[in-house]
């Protein structure tokens, strides 16, 4: 008689590409029980708990996400949401389970399955000491994040590598801790690789704010951090494309478009042409693209006269196709919170990129391994021109970099839906075009991204569909949880159900910077960022009686938080 091994806990009865389904052993009163391995007693069947499946030469590593009753004589299956005295006569419980990996005969785990077991193997429980040698994998990094959330004693490492260098998204509502686990993840990966170049675009000042006596508080080490002013970085027009300034400046939908864009295309060139101002840079050629300093008050001289020019008695081939364009230029130009991106004050000149360049990257007059480019004073509606140019910046540092694979970039994207949005609005055309090619080309240049957001149907799927790892955070809409659904792998579609359960800064990982599919506790940042909801119940109770309502309008006007 074959001796049953103490850790079974339950038997195949159905076999799926995605799917296992066991029915599990029961005791005398027909309760399911704990298995104790070692100093652990592990209850049986806990949705997110790992199992084995063993049979001859296969053994299977899976994970628990479902549980239901099923009579013993009946073919239906009936969900019971009580507790045992109120189950089914003859009822038996039935887990759903789902695959995500194979133990080698070396004993090292693999993702994927290559021979699955047939109906009659046996399911075990796993212990503490079988799951870390699933983790093993990735510890030789020392890139630990956090702990398995079902095994507080089980330290998790990921692999920077994967993360980093092919995407990663962290999508959670808000809430969840995005903001806690952007934190957490720039705070390990400075302290593991102190020459990381890391930026991130703050659209709400949650990773540096002023305190009430003006200074400035960080949710990083003040040593590792550079904090930049969109506004005062100037990202001035020159350096945008052709294509990107008629994208500002065209309206494509307009009869006249084709004749404003050739006209402008000549204008331009001939401005980054000219020879008093760029001789120095010894150009051997010069195309409408080249980031060098061209006058655009010189260029909106140009467009006046060839919008207004007469030919004798009659009126020029082109006047008044430039009516709109002038208008649109002069508005933005005579709108202050342009200024820098059209009135640079310091970006003036084409000397000035490569300083500008070293600010940008953290190479500046404070090096620093991560720099926090502050959005927060700029408008939502310019938002997305500023997001364009930092993108395109990040990409085209490194693709002209002959150094590129000693010098990698990641890029972070904080609520990344509202600027690479899945939606084609002309408004956002140019931040998700930067995104998009980053998301598909920045890998081979040593550019990674990272998109947060509490919105991921709303963010491009180009951009989503190009991440390598999902750090999935509490999501209770059925929407997102969908979408999400079908961007992971679909044997792993299965766990997404456990979002809406998950606690703050903890997450469902799955792709390629975990060994396997984790349910992980990030460590607590420190310092925290300034993320926390505003506490309704003690303001209204015992906050301020009155407030300086002048000083909000002069912060207002000015545009200063």
């Amino acid at each position: 008689m074959t001796k049953i091994s103490p850790t079974v806990i339950g038997y195949i009865v159905d076999v799926q590409g995605a799917m296992l389904v066991a029915t599990l052993v029961e005791d005398e009163q027909g309760r399911t029980p704990t298995v104790t391995i070692g100093d652990e007693d592990i209850l049986v069947g806990q949705i997110g708990s790992y199992v084995a499946i063993r049979q001859s030469d296969v053994h299977i590593i899976a994970v628990v996400t479902r549980m239901t009753e099923q009579e013993a004589l009946a073919p239906s299956s009936i969900e019971t949401p009580g507790d045992d005295a109120a189950r089914l006569p003859f009822a038996k419980r039935i887990a759903r389970l789902t695959p995500i990996g194979s133990i080698l005969p070396n004993g090292l785990f693999d993702r994927g399955v290559g021979q699955y077991p047939t109906t009659g193997a046996e399911v075990h429980a796993v212990g503490v000491p079988d799951i870390g040698k699933m983790f093993d994998k990735f510890n030789s990094k020392g890139f630990a994040v956090g702990h398995v959330a079902s095994h507080p004693a089980l330290q998790v490492c990921m692999d920077p590598t994967n993360l980093f260098g092919r995407h990663f998204a962290i999508l959670g509502q808000t809430g969840s801790g995005k903001s806690w686990t952007v934190a957490s993840l720039v705070q390990r990966t400075v302290a593991v690789m102190p020459k990381a170049h890391i930026i991130i675009l703050d659209l709400h000042g949650e990773y540096c704010w002023k305190r009430k006596d003006g200074g400035r508080h960080y949710a990083f080490d003040e040593a590792v951090v550079r904090h930049v002013d969109a506004r005062e970085l100037e990202i001035p027009y020159w350096l945008m494309t052709f294509s990107e300034l008629c994208e500002l400046l065209i309206e494509h939908g307009e009869r006249e478009a084709t004749n404003q864009t050739a006209f402008f295309r000549d204008c331009l060139l001939e401005g980054r042409s000219d020879e008093n101002r760029n001789a120095a840079l010894n150009l051997a050629r010069v195309t409408v693209d080249t980031p060098i300093y061209f006058s655009l008050d010189d260029v909106l001289a140009k467009v006046r006269t060839k919008n207004t020019e007469r030919v004798g008695n009659r009126q020029g081939p082109m006047f008044g196709d430039f009516d709109r364009f002038l208008m649109r230029l002069e508005s933005k130009l005579n709108d202050v919170r342009y200024d820098f991106l059209l009135r640079p004050r310091s970006r003036n000149t084409s000397a000035s990129l490569s300083a500008m360049l070293r600010d940008f990257i953290g190479l500046g007059a404070k090096k620093a391994a991560n720099t926090v480019i502050d959005l927060s004073s700029i408008p939502f509606d310019v938002r997305p021109t500023v997001a364009a140019q930092i993108g395109r910046l990040a990409f085209e540092f490194n693709y002209w970099n002959p150094a590129y694979r000693e010098f990698p970039i990641l890029l972070i994207c904080e609520e990344a839906h509202a600027y690479i949005p899945r939606a084609s609005d002309s408004q956002f055309t140019g931040s998700r075009k930067s995104m998009e090619r980053i998301a598909k080309e920045g890998r081979k240049y040593g550019v990674g991204l990272a998109i947060v957001s509490q919105r991921p149907h709303e963010v491009s799927e180009t951009v989503l569909a190009q991440c390598g790892t999902f750090i999935c955070l509490r999501i209770t809409n059925p929407t997102d949880q969908s979408y999400i659904r079908s961007l992971v792998p679909e044997s792993e579609g299965d766990l997404v159900s456990v979002l809406a359960g998950l606690g703050r800064g903890e997450a469902l990982v799955l792709g390629e910077a975990v060994p396997l599919p984790t349910r992980l506790q990030f460590e607590r940042p420190n310092p925290v960022p300034n993320s926390d909801d505003v506490d309704f119940c003690a303001k209204w109770k015992d906050g301020p009686d009155d407030l300086d309502v002048d000083i909000i309008v002069q912060r207002w006007r000015s545009q200063e938080r």
